[in-house]
């Protein structure tokens, strides 16, 4: 019987042993090889993005260099200083900004005699045909100029300009009468020449408005439109009284001749696309007052801003479109309120044009009709828009929606006359400056603003397409302020639209909204009730195991 009780026991004391490693092992598996596989099965993949880099992004230091050629004619110089040349000069001046953002100009000046080939266009041609003929033999890259400067006997320009702002990269400049050193009165007037095709302090603080504060008073009613990739252009007419006029506009043939030629010009900016509307019965929305003295109707500058909201509802959702809507309106008025005009805020003088604009909206242009010549009985009276008078208004508001002006000009300026397309090289290049600035300053907030919020919210999937756009942004920003540094615009502008478009498609990936994952604390919640029947089994055991231990640890060896 005490054999039969000693095998008994120690049966039960091998079942024991052998239950006490069993748990032990379902213990060491689920801890060692199920807890980092469901943890790592469970993690949010992060793909690694350029955290420092992103960092110095936010702090802009913009270095934007212009190579500037200036070239004498003969007569200009002494023979002492004429005998300097050629040389180089830089000249840096700084842009104060804010603590994060600064500016330095850079103007890189050579000075060099005029060639027999520049000599013979300066002495014989006209001051539009050396403008013409003086851009082949310079082959000016963008964001470069060239300065000539002529005798002040010279008959190339009037004797009342002293400066010609040509239609390219060039400017023709009077040389100072009595100027004891000639070479640093021209070095001045070039500077001063440079401000006004390149860009301006207020042209860079605008372009920065977005991290810059501004606070020019007066600034808002020439604000542009923000740099896009594309913008559409609506050219609508508004006939409130169709009962009354029958009004025809051939909008087609004024956009190829007109339009066409200036947006040709600024392709290399963004994509444009025009489309043209006609609208009946469409009111401003505000009752104009009768004038007796003039026998006509006005329109105040106090209540120009409450036309546009009515008008506006009437021109179609610009929502479903991905670039910003400019909208140019042309408003026949009514009979009963014809003539129409507009008046300045003196409230005194009409607006020549007849018309105004609204920044970063569009403009209206009000058309009256001739006097009324037959009666009432052969109504609807045709009327023929003067697609020139209208185009011309358009393409001046145009130039002011996107900031395309000149900045101080020196006294006695002349602007020569762009030609069919509207629109100078040097003012394209003047926009390229502003739009670059703009778009690095863009991208370098949209990636803070990604890297601050993937930060904060660690759950958020970061694939590997997201990691390679911001990549791609980040260096093509680097590149365009490398070129702006170097002083190749074209460059420059294209790697900023590039990096436009990596940032803000990494922005906007549909994978990065954060509602599409759960909070650590709800993964839990929802893992907790699946393992809960498995765990509590096995910390059972482990307790048990561990007690068992602690009492045999209590009990004292038998002495034999």
């Amino acid at each position: 019987m005490a054999a039969e009780a000693g095998a008994v026991a120690a049966m039960d004391a091998a079942e024991k042993a052998r239950g006490k490693y069993a748990a032990l092992s379902f213990a060491a598996i689920a801890i060692v090889v199920g807890l980092p596989l469901w943890w790592k099965t469970t993690e949010t993949y992060r793909a690694s993005l350029p955290y420092s880099e992103i960092a110095e992004l936010d702090t802009l230091l913009f270095q934007l260099t212009v190579p500037i050629s200036v070239v004498f004619a003969k007569g200009v110089l002494p023979g002492v200083e004429e005998g300097k040349l050629p040389f180089r000069t830089t000249q840096v001046a700084e842009i104060p900004m804010n603590s994060k953002t600064s500016v330095t100009a850079r103007y890189e000046v050579s000075f060099r005699c005029a060639t027999s080939q520049e000599e013979t266009i300066l002495s014989q041609a006209s001051v539009q045909e050396a403008d013409d003929q003086l851009l082949p033999t310079e082959g000016m890259p963008a964001g470069s100029l060239a300065v000539y400067v002529i005798p002040q006997s010279s008959l190339l320009l009037p004797q009342e300009a002293t400066v010609y702002l040509g239609k390219h990269r060039s400017a023709i400049l009077r040389g100072l009468r009595g100027a004891e050193d000639t070479l640093v009165s021209v070095a001045a007037q070039v500077q001063q020449l440079a401000r006004a095709m390149s860009f301006t302090p207020e042209s860079v603080a605008e372009a920065l408005a977005d991290r810059v504060l501004i606070g020019l008073p007066g600034a808002e009613w020439k604000r542009p439109f923000k740099s896009s990739l594309g913008y559409e252009i609506t050219f609508s007419l508004l006939n409130p009284d169709p009962k009354s006029h029958s009004v025809h506009w051939d909008i087609e043939g004024a956009v190829r001749r007109y339009v066409k030629p200036l947006l040709d010009k600024l392709s290399p900016v963004a994509e444009f696309s025009v489309d043209s509307q006609i609208l009946y019965y469409a009111a401003l929305g505000v009752t104009p007052r009768f004038d007796a003295p003039s026998s006509s109707y006005i329109l105040s500058a106090h209540s120009l801003p409450h036309v546009i909201n009515p008008v506006e509802a009437r021109l179609g959702s610009s929502a479903a479109s991905l670039y910003p809507v400019l909208n140019f309106l042309l408003y026949v008025p009514e009979r009963f309120h014809s003539p129409l005009y507009i008046k300045g805020k003196d409230g005194a003088t009409a607006v020549p044009s007849n018309a105004f604009h609204s920044p970063r909206w569009g403009g209206i242009m009000v058309y009256n009709v001739g006097p009324d010549g037959a009666n009432e009985t052969s109504l609807p009276r045709r009327v023929d828009v003067d697609t020139v008078q209208v185009m011309e208004v358009f393409l001046a508001q145009l130039r002011l929606l996107f900031g395309i002006s000149p900045g101080p000009l020196p006294d006695g300026a002349l602007l020569g006359n762009p030609g069919s397309e509207g629109l100078a090289d040097w003012e394209l290049d003047r926009l390229l400056w502003a739009r670059t600035v703009e778009n690095v300053a863009t991208v370098s907030t949209t990636l803070t603003s990604l890297a601050q919020l993937l930060d904060k919210i660690s759950n958020i999937v970061i694939k590997d397409d997201v990691a390679s756009e911001v990549y791609r942004a980040v260096d093509s920003a680097q590149k365009a302020m490398l070129e702006l540094e170097q002083g190749s615009l074209n460059s420059a502008f294209q790697a900023s639209k590039a990096a436009v478009t990596s940032s803000e498609r990494a922005f906007f990936d549909p994978s990065l909204l954060h509602l599409l994952y759960f909070p650590d604390d709800q993964k839990f919640a929802i893992y907790i009730p699946l393992f809960l029947p498995m765990a509590v089994p096995i910390l059972l055991s482990l307790v048990k195991i561990f007690r068992e231990s602690r009492q045999n640890k209590k009990v004292p060896a038998k002495v034999d």
